[in-house]
């Protein structure tokens, strides 16, 4: 091998190894015997189940799986900051404790772990000793935390999908991250209230069924997004104004089936305290009460410029609502707008020419019917009866999507 390349500098080397699979950055070792074990001093490694694949019949993956940790447990040199850690079709996860502890020796700062839904881990208590961790991901296991752990107070980012864990526990490890930013979490399992006490946190994702929780404790949150399960009529009804004072530095807010179910509780005209950030809003509108919701929220956002509509409503009972709702409210920074799934109903329609008709600003509106139940001649009658509508932007173009993509 020529010299230049056996007299590369470490970070250098890193950065060839690094984006290679495991397995291939193991075999540069037969480069040079200046490259034999380079891979041994990455930071980042990252195994997932095609490490561990064989095709011979008479080893099996959780063997393949135990000789790879043992090499990497006594052969590897210097730090590890990144470790990705798939195993998500074996039955069987041999030497996690052991990998848990090595790594909190190693200084682990991100820390992805994927474990088979067939077969959740309970997280050993090796895990809570990893406590340099500012990203966490975790997926199909159990958080049972000792009585004595404290949290992971250098904690940035945490994601929690298919994750089984009290409510308690969950508070807990939330409110000790005082450094939080960014929170993830897709449960299977359905779970009571809780509250998010984050003083820190920008983004929260929520999908799952809850019911109850409550943010009155995270002031810079300045995106939100929200999905609930099945089970969201079993939530607790909260009321609007409320769920939103806390949360004026909104700027992103993406809500979800189900989500409005569990806003309405009280749905006044507008909210108390506007949502002067928010910029951006995606609201699905599944029953009669998420109209109201939507609108209240469209109100209270005076400096709102993309809007994105999910419309799922059969009915016409609102369209009254809909033509009054705006009469003292223009949406002057509206500039892109999006309406998906109308059927031509008059309260489609009348949605969208309110919206025509209160955005100065507006650049171009989106039209997608629901073609599963509007056939070519409805699509037509809706885009005759769209240009119709008054504009209140000179510059808004209207497009009506009536194929298929």
């Amino acid at each position: 091998m020529p010299p230049e390349i056996t007299d590369l500098p470490e970070n250098v080397i890193n950065a060839i190894l690094i984006p290679l699979p495991l397995r291939d950055a193991v075999r540069t070792s037969i480069l040079s015997k200046k490259w034999r074990y380079k891979w041994c001093k990455l930071p980042q490694l990252t195994l997932d189940d095609e490490l561990w694949k064989t095709t011979d019949n008479s080893l099996s993956p959780s063997i393949r799986f135990t000789t790879i940790m043992y090499n990497i447990l006594t052969l590897h040199q210097g730090p590890i900051t990144h470790f990705t850690l798939s195993m998500s079709k074996l039955k069987k996860y041999p030497k996690i404790c052991s990998l848990l502890h090595f790594l909190s020796r190693k200084g682990i700062q991100h820390l992805v772990l994927q474990f088979s839904e067939w077969n959740r881990l309970k997280l050993p208590s090796s895990f809570f000793t990893c406590l340099q961790l500012s990203h966490l991901t975790l997926q199909n296991c159990q958080i049972c935390p000792p009585p004595a752990f404290e949290g992971f107070n250098m904690l940035i980012s945490l994601e929690l999908c298919h994750v089984s864990v009290s409510s308690r526990s969950l508070e807990s490890l939330i409110s000790s991250s005082l450094l939080l930013v960014k929170l993830v979490l897709k449960f299977f399992d359905s779970m009571n209230h809780f509250q998010i006490r984050a003083p820190k946190l920008r983004s929260f994702d929520f999908l799952g069924c809850i019911k109850y929780v409550s943010l009155k404790n995270s002031p810079h949150l300045a995106k939100l997004s929200l999905f609930y399960g099945e089970s969201f009529e079993e939530s607790e009804k909260c009321d609007l104004d409320n769920f939103f004072q806390p949360l004026l530095s909104l700027e992103h807010l993406h809500l979800e089936y189900g989500s409005f179910q569990f806003l309405t509780a009280s749905v006044p005209r507008r909210l108390s305290s506007a949502l002067n950030n928010l910029k951006r809003l995606y609201v699905s509108l599944d029953e009669l009460t998420d109209l109201s919701c939507a609108l209240c929220l469209m109100r209270s956002s005076p400096c709102l410029q993309h809007l994105e509509v999910q419309v799922s409503i059969e009915s016409d009972n609102k369209v009254n609502e809909v033509s009054a709702s705006f009469s003292d409210v223009t949406l002057n920074y509206l500039k892109m707008v999006k309406v998906v799934g109308i059927i031509g109903t008059k309260l489609d329609m009348a949605l969208i020419k309110l919206l025509l008709a209160k955005s100065p600003m507006l650049v171009k509106m989106l039209v997608e019917p629901d073609l599963q139940l509007v056939d070519e001649e409805k699509g037509v009658k809706i885009l005759a009866e769209l240009t119709t509508f008054q504009r209140a932007s000179g510059k808004a173009e209207v497009e009506c999507q009536l194929e298929r993509k």
